[in-house]
């Protein structure tokens, strides 16, 4: 089948240019309805776009969650509070008749063969996987949302594992009352399925490291020595800024992160052929042997990124990334209390516009 999400700025604008803000609010929750697909390419950074009214608030979940990021750091992939059950009494599986597609449920068997299919899922395709997943399967929500990323061609840990975090709170995709539903919550014992028997959706594999023809070679001291350096990583891959003439922009994939976090084939070529696009020379090392080459550079700048935040504080001049919204520094509990602060000085979409242009290399 065609990629309907080709890694390139030309699809990323095509779709900018299909959005429409009124048919967004009114429609983004019908499987069918008229969601962007933008989010690879704003997860990855190919675009940074600020846009108007109901869509400027969804976009808000993924920056109000980054704020999460900032002040919790890796407490984000814990239980920041206590849900339902004790976190000891959920499976730390997952069935595998919902790896494999093949639980009897539709709309979830449908999900799991649209996420290996083609790497996105529908915002409420997620809600309901997900709530299916922790609610009636009983399984620890840190199971699916590490499934799920490794998956995801918008690989954001922010976004997805709090994400999964908010729907372990909350909700179901059981059609019954409420108080129903906080039984079937407050209960440990995982619902019945009726997994269907016959051929099963096979899980594509994970890959700690690049596929070979992504391109990426060791770690090479000598190309950098001396040289003006500007770092292009997973989650920085749109427009570059001015270097001299002799600048040179190096890809590169930290082998710890890949490790600890694999991607399919299909998130790696998403990644990779975009990367091939902004740098001719790609590495993939492990840090310490990354660290050692740039130390030989004269100068070395990137992208400010949280995934990879212990290894580009030590290697690079960081800039800022594009801003989605205004930065809040103090903590906010949720994610009212944290929209409120972040639009008190804005009162249209062009002051959005002037704050992303004002943070962009």
């Amino acid at each position: 089948m065609a990629d309907a999400w080709p890694p390139t700025l030309a699809a990323a604008l095509a779709r900018i240019e299909a959005v429409r803000p009124g048919e967004c609010a009114r429609t983004r929750n019908a499987i069918d309805g008229a969601v962007t697909g933008l989010s690879p390419y704003i997860t990855h950074r190919l675009v940074s776009l600020p846009v108007q009214h109901k869509f400027v608030q969804e976009l808000g979940w993924r920056a109000y969650f980054r704020h999460v990021w900032e002040h919790r750091a890796d407490g984000i992939l814990q239980s920041l509070h206590e849900g339902p059950l004790a976190d000891a009494a959920d499976a730390s599986a997952l069935p595998a008749d919902i790896r494999e597609g093949r639980t009897g449920v539709p709309v979830i068997d449908r999900a799991v063969r649209d996420l290996y299919a083609t790497g996105m899922l529908h915002n409420h395709a997620r809600m309901w996987l997900a709530s299916d997943i922790v609610h009636v399967r009983k399984v620890h929500w840190r199971v699916g949302a590490d499934w799920l990323y490794a998956h995801w061609l918008d690989g954001d840990l922010a976004s997805n594992h709090l994400s999964w975090q908010w729907v372990a709170g909350t909700g179901s995709v059981i059609d019954t009352s409420y108080e129903a539903l906080d039984r079937v919550a407050r209960n440990a014992t995982p619902l019945a399925t009726a997994a269907v028997q016959g051929p099963s959706r096979m899980e594509p594999p994970l890959l700690g490291m690049p596929p070979r023809d992504v391109g990426a070679t060791a770690v090479a001291p000598a190309l950098v020595a001396g040289q003006e350096v500007w770092l292009v990583h997973p989650w920085s891959l749109g427009p570059l800024p001015e270097l001299p003439a002799d600048g040179l922009v190096l890809g590169v994939f930290v082998d710890e992160f890949h490790r600890a976090w694999p991607w399919s084939e299909r998130c790696w070529r998403f990644v990779g052929t975009r990367m091939a696009e902004r740098a001719a020379h790609r590495w993939h090392g492990d840090a310490a042997a990354i660290g050692a080459a740039l130390a030989g550079a004269r100068h070395v700048g990137c992208i400010e990124e949280p995934h990879l935040a212990p290894w580009l504080a030590r290697w690079a001049a960081r800039r800022k990334a594009p801003a989605l919204c205004p930065h809040v520094a103090t903590r906010c509990a949720s994610v009212s209390q944290w929209w409120s602060r972040a639009s008190r000085s804005l009162r249209t979409a062009a002051d959005l516009l002037a704050l992303d242009q004002a943070t962009t290399p």
